[in-house]
């Protein structure tokens, strides 16, 4: 087999693997034809494969000491029983209220006009015989005429500005030793064929949850916050895979 003939084959090979996965998704959409994007059952975040339990650094934990004459129990906020969410499976309510804009402009200018003159007029009486080292029609008044011009001029800018105005219920997956919340809620949205899904997660302190049993997403660490979908708007706005492949292997 020669080397050209083993060349097409595996062009061939490789554009037959294109296709065939790209056709996967093909016979998917094919089937979803006049069907509206489905929506993903309720699950616990938990028994998610590849779910990892969130470890952060916690300071030593501390005991208390329990006080059965006493009105106060430990942790507790009040006399009232706390109607915060609290404990694993409670549910609070994240608002999302994104208005963030950054406007940075740069600009930087760089000149420079060099001038240098030599003459030889007077050269120890050699000044006539120049001509035997240089061209003939060496001046020794202008024997050295040079200059040198620099300009450099670059700018830049950057214009940014995003809105998000939203809010979903979370459910606390996890206590942390230093009584930190770990949090995670989804949330799906189906409107003309068109699936909307946000999602969340990330580390709260009971103690910034309001009265009301809501917290601002500015109060998450290590937040993950995830707003996107799919569905027929979202198809239109894609570049097909052809596209997108040609764009990722063309090197101009």
């Amino acid at each position: 087999m020669t080397a050209k003939l083993q060349t097409h084959l595996k062009t061939l090979f490789f554009i037959g693997c294109v296709f065939a996965l790209s056709a996967c998704n093909a016979f998917d959409r094919v089937e979803g034809i006049g069907d509206s994007p489905q929506m993903s059952s309720i699950q616990d975040p938990t028994q998610s494969p590849g779910y990892i339990p969130v470890r952060m650094p916690m300071p030593a934990p501390s005991l208390h000491e329990n006080q059965p004459n006493s009105l106060w129990q430990p942790g507790a906020r009040a006399f009232f029983r706390d109607q915060r969410a609290s404990r694993v499976g409670d549910i609070l309510t994240v608002v999302v209220t994104v208005d963030d804009q950054a406007q940075i402009a740069n600009e930087t200018k760089r000149s420079r006009n060099n001038s240098d003159t030599a003459n030889a007029t007077n050269l120890f009486g050699f000044e006539s015989q120049l001509h035997n080292l240089l061209p003939a029609a060496v001046a020794p008044s202008s024997l050295i005429n040079t200059g040198s011009t620099l300009s450099n001029d670059g700018s830049g800018s950057v214009g940014r500005k995003e809105q998000i105005d939203l809010q979903l219920a979370a459910t606390i997956t996890q206590v942390l030793p230093n009584g930190n919340l770990v949090i995670e809620g989804k949330q799906q949205i189906n409107v003309n064929f068109d699936l909307r899904e946000l999602d969340i997660k990330g580390v709260i302190r009971p103690q910034d949850i309001s009265s009301s049993n809501t917290i601002s997403y500015n109060q998450i660490a290590e937040a993950r916050i995830n707003y996107g979908g799919h569905g027929e708007i979202q198809d239109v706005q894609q570049p097909r895979y052809g596209d997108q492949l040609i764009d990722i292997l063309m090197p101009f």
